[in-house]
């Protein structure tokens, strides 16, 4: 498959998407609804997505950050500081069962692309606002990136509590946690309006959203209110959690029932720790938990990583290797469920892409290559119904552009 395009036996094959976002947050929650089969259309500016110009690239446009974000799209750019641009928008919307954007609302309303509007002119339109900080609130129309947010939401203080050094976890966690969290709110929304017929405005704020995240565990003793206790869980903020050092190596194990940690003892020689009162439920190992921890490192360094896999799999105890990034694509449970998959632009360049790890029965959505910029302006214009005559001025004012035209932005990766 060498373009991206909607596919009809999709779960969402009936559902058209205008994705007005950007960079990771908006964008990775429209590649999880495209890969169910929805048509999102990318609407992009003129100088388009940054993450097209983000890491290495074979082809212009095309860097290796917006093709993990990006696969199964459509991508139409307009000028939306021009009002023909916004109007052929608005036609769009009219059509369309989302919109989704990540623009402050007092932008959007400058625009005349605030919520009223769009829902009056179709009421079917789910209109999701994916902000930083909810409306009304304190911070409301602060920037918000990824860093900002995991110092916010507790991340940085999580990694300081077990490491001694406030730090922001190696993933756009924030950005990537939210966009889950923003599919499955607009399937939500969406599931509704199959009820109702009616669809509605809703918001996704990161910070919001990611405090609710770190809170899951961490909220711990703070939930007894009549009584408080302390926050953060103690078993996952132990410095002593992380992959046990081998004698050759690294791995990770996890003995976690009272059965799997008296196996483990015996089997390791050490039948006083099976017999020990402070690691006999989970209750009193989550007490002793950095004690725990610390005497099954010693224990571990004593023998190389095969003979502990092997030992743990003859006890029935959670066991596996440290994966290397580099060792995923040879990880043989990937590679026997295909987890890879190989695909080749329309210029011929070979691509490798992970797919949707979620399998449907009933709706099988391959991977697709993420779209050149403007790439579908032409057919999306003429889906939505706007004369030739519109569209050949549209292009010709710059307020429209095609992956042809002259004036596009093709700049290459600087890196």
């Amino acid at each position: 498959m060498t373009s991206s395009s909607p596919s009809p036996a999709g779960a969402l094959g009936d559902v058209r998407i205008l994705d007005l976002t950007s960079v990771v947050f908006g964008p990775y929650a429209s590649q999880i609804l495209a890969d169910y089969g929805a048509d999102v259309i990318k609407v992009e500016a003129p100088g388009g997505d940054s993450t097209r110009h983000t890491g290495p690239a074979q082809e212009p446009g095309l860097a290796a950050i917006f093709l993990g974000l990006n696969r199964n799209k459509r991508s139409v750019v307009l000028d939306l500081k021009q009002a023909a641009a916004r109007q052929a928008l608005l036609t769009m919307a009219d059509q369309a069962d989302v919109l989704m954007h990540s623009m402050r609302p007092a932008k959007m309303a400058a625009l005349g692309l605030d919520p009223a509007t769009l829902c009056a002119r179709n009421p079917r339109l789910v209109y999701a606002g994916l902000y930083g900080f909810g409306e009304g609130g304190a911070y409301d129309g602060r920037p918000a990136y990824d860093d900002i947010i995991q110092g916010l939401s507790g991340f940085a203080d999580l990694v300081d509590r077990q490491t001694g050094t406030p730090r922001y976890l190696p993933t756009v966690a924030a950005d990537k946690t939210c966009g889950l969290i923003a599919a499955h709110a607009i399937l939500a929304a969406l599931y509704q309006r199959s009820r109702t017929g009616l669809g509605q405005q809703l918001e996704v704020p990161m910070f919001e959203s990611m405090a609710s995240y770190a809170l899951v565990e961490h909220y711990y003793g703070r939930h007894l209110a009549d009584e408080p206790g302390e926050a953060g869980y103690p078993r996952v903020l132990t410095p002593w959690r992380r992959p046990c050092q081998t004698a050759n190596g690294h791995v990770c194990l996890m003995p976690y029932t009272d059965l799997h940690w008296r196996n483990f003892f015996i089997a390791a020689h050490r039948p006083d720790l099976a017999q020990d009162a402070r690691f006999a439920d989970i209750s009193a190992r989550t007490r002793h938990i950095e004690t725990l921890y610390e005497l099954l490192a010693g224990i571990v360094a004593g023998h190389d990583t095969a003979y502990w896999l092997a030992l743990c799999e003859r006890l029935e105890i959670p066991a596996a290797p440290v994966n290397r990034l580099q060792d995923l694509e040879t990880d043989p449970h990937l590679q026997s469920v295909d987890f890879f998959v190989p695909l080749e632009s329309a210029s011929g360049s070979q691509y490798r892409f992970p797919r949707n790890p979620v399998r449907l029965q009933q709706s099988q959505v391959p991977p697709a290559m993420p779209p050149r910029l403007g790439e579908h302006t032409l057919a999306v214009l003429r889906q939505a119904g706007l004369a030739e005559a519109d569209i050949t001025a549209l292009l010709r004012t710059g307020a429209a552009r095609d992956a042809l035209s002259p004036n596009n932005d093709h700049r290459k990766d600087p890196a």
